[in-house]
């Protein structure tokens, strides 16, 4: 009885605690817009020169590695920062007046500098400088009083600390338990002494998966709402984080943030930064804001203090014509959702509320002419944010294939954003435009090929980072009254891994166990499979490759620009191979298969710390190693068509000694089948699937699902 009321307290604090990381996350998603700060007191300082001269190779604020500064050189420039101009209350109301909802600060860069007050280092703003005061509590405490969130940006390398990894030229480094003991003090430090965080932004290093899982659950036990950001690494982060200034062509499934700098050449302060035309920065960096509130993320825009503390002017001005823009605008930002259309626009950005959308329109509209597909509601007005919410006299056309809104003649944008205001009576609704017809007599396959991918990013650390897939969804629309028979096919690769699979709203968590088999290729098939040939090794990362995959041509070198020759090997296929590993290269594998006949063919992959595997041209899958060091296996069914195939695999290396790779033929081609609960569907009733792995590791984690079939017959 006593286990059975602990299992009950446990249950329930389980539960609150899980709900309450869930507002907590809303909460972060809702910001929408936020200001980082790269300040440092020697960086900053330095303002991007040494001995007279501009360092002009990397970003400015790690200067210390990009001009060879000596360490205790480098420290005795603390004793220069004495930042007369720093107004934390005046970067407040900055924020604010920009339209930001919190502030993200340095506290410690990667030349290991404190801009707080540590117990563990005199390396640090309080102790080794005339200031003597703690910049993050003065920030935190001024963010507290002008009501704004507040977090720190914190380097899992360090260049000080004696016990660290020696530096690189990647700052991917690996963290000695020394280092990974500091960083957890630090953080402890830091999650302690300042009030509520809204947001821990980790950076850099290479952590294994225990100390990313070590970092995460001491934050999250000091501070339940602060959210850990994904470059942690080992997937451990609640959001995940694009490339720097990188702003994704496609919806993110999972909360992710882009981080954007007024510069892109530049974090930190730099003093002899070009910095052209305000109104043209001003609306780039809006452009930007606007693209990731339309996918659903967060924008966190950098501005880089002088070291006396003062802002750039140039900076203050691109922040204040956005707030300006904010302030009359906001309402297309703020508290909304993204886009509810599966295309994007030449014209613009799309975001959502209940009854409403709002079109930021970015460039003149053809013919004056806003096609929305799918989209249908009863349209109550068409106003502009800019003009008081009056109302725009627009000719509306709806139809099959959506809604059509023909704008006045004399509507310019005049190089401006402007925004539209679609309110409905009611509500509206957006067809998918990616829909599967079903009719009677048809036998209907979901798979990777047809599928809405939901995405994510996924990585060990950040030179290993790729677009992920978590969950894969359809849409099926039937065109006759039917009773069907659904079920689920998959292979070896599949077998035995737990999906929750929806349909509709219902969700069920499944087994994928099998119960009966099929043959997909008949040893009679068939297949000639060429010789092998090798390029590279190429700097890469895990998801793209170095050219266009269309056009290999294995008598000429690849990529057509600066590329390597391709090598003919006497490799055959059933045997495993090595190549020289070289850190954060690829290499290309190509095979030429003539088939007689369409079909489908089963191969087993082997590979590390990553692979990428292309068919005519098309990717078929992606994915890391998260156990890096490790070799992997797995089975893919590959989409042969008659005649020549070219089947291209690129294997990563991130931390092996060895690239090792094979291409398996000789493999069993046997599909699992498993049945689901027969349907009764309605003539045109349209109706979902998706899959996802059930209690995964981590939500930004590859589902690695590439051979699992949903069949629909009757």
């Amino acid at each position: 009885m006593k286990k059975l009321v602990l299992l009950v307290i446990w249950t329930i604090s389980t539960i609150a605690v899980n709900a309450q990381h869930k507002a907590a996350l809303q909460e972060w998603k809702d910001q929408k817009y936020s200001m980082f700060i790269h300040w440092g007191a020697i960086y900053s300082t330095l303002g991007g020169v040494w001995n007279g001269k501009p360092v002009t190779v990397g970003y400015s604020e790690q200067i210390q590695a990009h001009a060879g500064i000596y360490s205790d050189t480098y420290g005795d420039v603390a004793k220069r920062f004495n930042p007369e101009n720093w107004k934390p209350d005046s970067i407040a109301r900055l924020a604010k007046a920009a339209g930001m909802k919190s502030v993200v600060i340095t506290s410690k860069h990667h030349d290991g500098f404190c801009m707080f007050k540590s117990a563990y280092t005199g390396y640090n703003v309080v102790d080794a400088t005339p200031y003597h005061r703690d910049v993050v509590k003065e920030l935190a405490d001024a963010c507290k009083r002008h009501g704004l969130k507040f977090g720190v940006y914190f380097s899992l390398i360090d260049w000080h600390f004696p016990e660290a990894y020696p530096i690189s030229s990647h700052n991917s480094d690996p963290i000695t338990e020394a280092h990974h003991q500091y960083n957890m003090n630090q953080v402890t430090e830091l999650m302690s002494n300042y009030g509520p965080m809204s947001e821990i932004w980790f950076d850099m290093g290479s952590l294994t998966a225990s100390q990313s899982q070590d970092l995460a659950t001491l934050v999250h036990r000091l501070q339940p709402d602060c959210m850990v950001s994904g470059r942690l690494g080992n997937d451990a982060g609640d959001f995940c984080v694009m490339g720097d200034n990188d702003y994704p062509s496609y919806k993110v499934a999972t909360p992710w943030q882009t981080p954007a700098s007024v510069y892109d050449e530049t974090w930190g302060y730099r003093s002899w930064q070009e910095h052209g035309s305000v109104n043209d920065k001003a609306k780039q960096k809006l452009e930007g804001l606007l693209k990731v509130a339309s996918r659903g993320g967060n924008y966190l825009l950098n501005i880089g203090p002088r070291g006396d503390g003062s802002v750039v002017n140039f900076e203050k001005e691109v922040l204040l014509r956005i707030g300006k823009w904010l302030a009359v605008n906001g309402e297309a930002v703020y508290g909304t959702t993204s886009t509810p259309f599966s295309t994007f626009f030449d014209w613009g950005e799309v975001t959502a509320k209940a009854n409403k959308l709002y079109l930021s329109l970015m460039h003149q509209p053809e013919n004056n002419t806003l096609v929305l597909p799918g989209l249908t509601g009863e349209v109550t007005s068409v106003a502009l944010l800019d003009s008081n919410n009056v109302k725009l006299p627009c000719r509306i056309r709806t139809g099959e294939g959506g809604m059509e809104i023909e704008l006045p003649s004399k509507f310019k944008l005049n190089d401006r954003i402007r925004v539209l205001k679609i309110s409905f009576k009611g509500g509206y609704t957006v067809e998918p435009q990616q829909v599967q017809k079903m009719s009677p007599g048809e036998h209907l396959v979901l798979d990777r090929h047809n599928a809405e991918k939901h995405y994510s990013f996924s990585g060990v650390d950040y030179n290993s980072y790729y677009r992920s897939t978590v969950a894969n969804s359809w849409d099926i629309k039937i065109t006759a009254e039917m009773r069907v028979i659904p079920w689920l096919a998959f292979t070896r690769q599949e077998k035995d891994k737990f999906i929750n699979l929806r349909y509709n709203d219902r969700n069920q968590t499944v087994k994928l166990e099998g119960t009966d088999s099929i043959e997909i290729s008949k040893p009679s098939r068939v297949l000639n499979w060429s010789s092998m040939y090798v390029a590279g090794p190429y700097w890469n990362g895990i998801s793209w490759a170095n050219g266009d995959i269309d056009k290999i041509n294995v008598s000429e070198p690849w990529p057509q620009e600066n590329g390597k020759p391709w090598a003919l090997k006497q490799w055959k296929n059933d045997q495993t191979y090595e190549l020289p590993a070289e850190w954060n290269n690829s290499w290309y594998i190509y095979q030429e298969i003539t088939a007689a006949e369409e079909g489908p063919y089963i191969v087993r992959l082997t590979s590390g710390d990553g692979i990428q595997v292309f068919l005519n041209g098309e990717e078929q899958l992606v994915h890391n190693n998260p156990a890096r060091g490790f070799t992997q296996q797995e089975y893919l069914v590959l989409p042969f068509k008659a005649g020549l195939n070219k089947l291209v695999v690129k294997v990563y290396n991130r931390f092996a000694k060895k690239t090792i790779f094979s291409i398996d033929k000789k493999v069993p081609q046997l599909m699992y089948r498993q049945r689901l609960q027969p349907l009764n569907l309605k003539k045109g009733e349209l109706f979902s699937y998706s899959w996802e792995l059930y209690n995964p590791v981590s939500i930004h984690r590859d589902m690695r699902l590439p051979n699992l079939e949903l069949h629909i017959a009757q």
